[in-house]
């Protein structure tokens, strides 16, 4: 993966984004919801390289390539129609859910899809197992890992004022505005602390062979789809996911 990043930047990445949101027709609003979401993370991202918030800047970026590379590529397999070449099982739930919900729970479902399986898939992409092997390393990139946390929950307010710019939030939504805030940089910390682990897990079995990562691939490609019910359930799911949890964790082989 790293070579297939190699020479790409933030830059191209968010002109990919802007070309498919342009391109996007009005019918398809709540596929427009997370990637103008994701858009606006990824440039957050780019403004925390400029200003040296992370200890290795060139390999956080090969890995935001990465990661959005895996997003848009779903994407545009859903969009195409293409049977043959379909998303992954959490994204094909998350394009397909009901298309009147609310727009942060197409968000919340795009972020399942996107950090419960595709982050770990990410990460393995530029870490190579030489990298898991040193120790100092290895820190280092986890350390820039936890640090995406400050500018995701850097980007909570922000987020939340769109939605209510959109005037889609009941007056229950307004009220519990500053708890659900909470509850979002809560439950963004509690997955990518889950993410490690199971980047870890996948990266064993890269290193007993292809089938056994497979197996274990599909097996975390289950567990993100079976998240959709919770996102789904009624009531306040921001509250619901502050108390049970949003990340997935893969048991030991």
């Amino acid at each position: 993966m790293t070579g297939a990043v190699a020479g790409r930047t933030l830059d191209d990445v968010l002109d990919r984004m802007t070309s498919i949101l342009e391109a996007m027709p009005p019918e398809l609003a709540p596929r427009r919801a997370f990637l103008a979401t994701y858009q606006r993370t990824t440039r957050a991202v780019g403004e925390a390289l400029a200003y040296g918030a992370f200890e290795d800047p060139a390999w956080v970026q090969a890995w935001d390539v990465a990661f959005a590379d895996l997003y848009l590529d779903a994407l545009d397999a859903d969009l195409s129609g293409d049977t043959g070449h379909r998303p992954p099982r959490p994204w094909r739930l998350a394009f397909d859910a009901p298309p009147d919900l609310p727009p942060l729970r197409h968000v919340l479902l795009g972020i399942n899809a996107h950090i419960n399986y595709d982050l770990p898939q990410a990460l393995l992409g530029v870490i190579s197992d030489a990298d898991f092997a040193d120790a100092v390393l290895l820190g280092r990139r986890r350390r820039d890992h936890e640090r995406i946390d400050a500018v995701l929950s850097a980007r909570v307010a922000a987020e939340d004022d769109e939605l209510s710019a959109q005037g889609r939030k009941s007056p229950l939504d307004r009220a519990l505005t500053p708890f659900n805030r909470a509850a979002s940089a809560r439950f963004l910390r509690e997955a990518r602390a889950k993410v490690w682990h199971n980047t870890a897990e996948l990266q064993r079995a890269r290193v007993a062979g292809p089938d056994e990562y497979a197996v274990r691939l599909a097996e975390l490609e289950v567990l993100s789809a079976a998240r959709i019910a919770d996102l789904l359930a009624p009531g306040q799911v921001l509250l619901h996911l502050a108390v049970a949890g949003f990340g997935v964790v893969l048991p030991p082989a």
